[in-house]
């Protein structure tokens, strides 16, 4: 089976990035998760996106927040496919965050996903893994029907409402 790594900055982002951790576990898949940052420890990092297509890796997640480097300093030792994820800064609100992820210059693409929005970045590493991967393929064809079930059944509890309401 395929397998993604998620790396964070520090330890305090791992709560924006449970959901993540969550969307893999429900699909069944891997995801190897690391603190490893940017600045701090610029060597782990290297070491890590380096030698991940050796343990199977098929797509990294990098979550910071700030100045946001991670995803791009992962993103400049690798061609896996790199998705980051700005995370909420007290400061901006995330902004920050934001745009350094989001800014890459050309020849060095980050994915981007909304701020703090961990369970998208998932989502779409699953996307890019169902290029190669049936289950995986099937199981987000799955989620996406639940999805539009539980939508349509709330479209019907807003109309039973709106009905008992007059």
């Amino acid at each position: 089976m395929p397998k993604v790594m998620m790396l964070m900055g520090s330890d305090s982002d791992l709560e924006y990035m449970k959901p993540a951790i969550q969307e893999f576990r429900n699909a069944s898949l891997d995801v190897e998760v690391h603190v490893a940052s940017a600045h701090r420890t610029p060597d782990r990092v290297e070491e890590l996106v380096t030698t991940a297509p050796s343990r199977g890796v098929e797509v990294i997640i990098a979550g910071a927040g700030g100045a946001a480097h991670l995803a791009g300093v992962v993103a400049s030792h690798t061609v896996l496919p790199v998705i980051g994820v700005p995370l909420p800064t007290l400061g901006l609100g995330g902004t920050d965050a934001l745009m350094s992820t989001v800014q890459m210059p050309r020849g060095i693409p980050v994915a981007t996903v909304g701020i703090g929005n961990s369970a998208n970045a998932a989502l779409l590493a699953m996307e890019i893994l169902a290029i190669k991967y049936d289950a995986v393929r099937e199981y987000l064809m799955s989620y996406r029907a639940r999805f539009k079930e539980k939508v349509m059944r709330k479209d019907e509890a807003v109309k039973e409402y709106l009905e008992s309401w007059t």
